[in-house]
């Protein structure tokens, strides 16, 4: 297997979709995936992992039940297992997630949100 570079802005150039996904690289059984949002997402918990977004670009606010956090380009935050959270973003905002492979955006809540399967760049 060869090692490469991956340039996220070259990826994030490759897709327009919103709150779709994207997955770039693997590790053991985590997936790596770059997605932009804007607007409001629905309101989720993913009972048996812990998600990881890292902010690329722009800025966006973490809801959580008992407050929020507002996060932007360098930063980062991991949403517990089990925590409800739901990210909104008043302009688009390019984010890393980081999550077990097989992990649905949208967790328990399902929905018109859903990516139903892991779409490689």
């Amino acid at each position: 297997m060869a090692v490469e570079k991956l340039v996220f802005t070259d990826k994030l150039a490759m897709f327009q979709d919103q709150w779709s996904p994207k997955i770039i690289a693997k590790m053991n059984n985590v997936h790596f995936k770059l997605a932009k949002i804007k607007g409001e997402f629905v309101w989720h918990s993913h009972p048996e992992t812990d998600e990881v977004f890292i902010v690329i670009s722009g800025e966006f606010e973490m809801q959580l039940r008992d407050g929020k956090l507002r996060l932007q380009a360098g930063e980062m935050c991991v949403v517990p297992k089990g925590v409800e959270h739901r990210p909104v973003a008043s302009e688009e905002c390019a984010v890393l997630l980081v999550e077990p492979a097989g992990t649905v955006n949208t967790g328990d809540a399902g929905g018109a949100l859903t990516a139903f399967y892991d779409e490689w760049i």
